[in-house]
């Protein structure tokens, strides 16, 4: 008989909603039904408040798994890139494993994940223009500045990691 597979990103997926839905959705219908007997209140404001705490649900996860996966890619590209993200200080090794198997720029798109779950959390329009200004200043930057100089520092190895890996829309690897 094979080994078995590992759980794998289906598994953690299932772990992630299900965690949500328990310590996260029941609970807060469950708030909500207190205070409605506690306090009194018509149908909207419960659902107002309901929504609210949904959304606030919704924003906080987002930007947790932002930035648990941006600090995973941050740590993989200093593990084996020898150096981290910043060109102050660039990686010594060219990257092209785990999380940049699959996208040429986890880091930059975990950051925008993250001001994403914080626009949704504060249910604020001044981040939610952050992102949409940080958008256009993100591919600048790894269009413009990153990627010429990756080019140069690490030459047809990158050029042929360009062919194979997207920039922004992450797919799974090709071999």
């Amino acid at each position: 008989m094979p080994p078995e597979k590992p759980y794998g990103l289906r598994g953690t997926v299932y772990t992630i909603l299900f965690l949500l839905f328990i310590l996260g959705l029941v609970p807060s219908v469950f708030y909500l039904v207190e205070q409605k007997v506690r306090w009194g209140g018509s149908f909207w404001s419960i659902a107002a408040a309901f929504w609210s705490g949904f959304r606030g649900l919704v924003g906080v996860g987002i930007f947790a798994i932002g930035l648990a996966s941006y600090i995973v890619c941050s740590f993989w590209l200093v593990f084996f890139g020898k150096g981290p993200h910043v060109e102050f200080d660039p990686p010594k090794v060219f990257v092209a494993t785990g999380p940049y198997r699959w996208v040429r720029n986890p880091v930059v798109i975990t950051l925008l994940i993250t001001v994403l779950g914080e626009a949704i959390y504060f249910n604020s329009i001044g981040i939610a223009v952050l992102l949409i200004v940080g958008l256009p200043l993100a591919h600048y930057q790894v269009t413009r500045l990153e990627e010429p100089l990756l080019r140069k520092r690490f030459g047809e190895s990158y050029e042929a990691y360009c062919a194979k890996v997207n920039r922004w829309l992450p797919r799974p690897p090709v071999e």
